[in-house]
């Protein structure tokens, strides 16, 4: 089963999204590198999937990923960070992004619910305040302790 698919540009989402709409369904949006997928990632989007329909994941760009980051980030390309997350039965579209934050394409999307890990407050969330201010949700869901992409990166590591 080819899931490429569910890699879109922001015109194809918005085509999605006014299908999903149009069928009332409920409209998840979180965002992150996901460089080095682990378990942690897992459960959370698997979560995050679990409070609505459909499960938009707003990816950062290579650039994006460097500048958060630092050098040598992002380990994995954002082409083989999308499939991968494309590749998982809880996403239903992965969308690149370029700047630091994804609030331009948070308002773009306009999510019932947006949704970040246990290692956030709503007030350090990006687009929160624009969510809540059409009735929307933030929610921000546990962080499953042990599993980091930078400590993956620290294990691997030469003592």
């Amino acid at each position: 089963m080819d899931t490429s698919n569910k890699i879109v540009s922001e015109n194809e989402l918005m085509h999605l999204l006014a299908v999903w709409r149009f069928k009332d369904e409920v409209i998840v949006f979180t965002n992150g590198c996901f460089d080095l997928l682990h378990p942690g990632h897992i459960s959370y989007l698997e979560k995050a999937r679990s409070l609505g329909d459909r499960l938009i994941v707003g990816l950062n760009s290579d650039e994006s990923v460097q500048r958060l980051k630092g050098a040598g980030r992002p380990i994995n390309n954002q082409h083989d960070r999308a499939r991968i997350l494309a590749a998982l039965h809880c996403t239903d579209a992965v969308v690149l992004f370029e700047e630091d934050t994804p609030i331009r394409l948070i308002e773009l999307v306009k999510p019932n619910i947006l949704t970040k890990g246990g290692d956030y407050t709503i007030e350090k969330v990006a687009g929160a305040d624009f969510v809540k201010s059409y009735g929307g949700q933030v929610k921000i869901l546990p962080f499953e302790p042990g599993y980091s992409s930078t400590g993956i990166l620290q294990k691997l590591k030469p003592c």
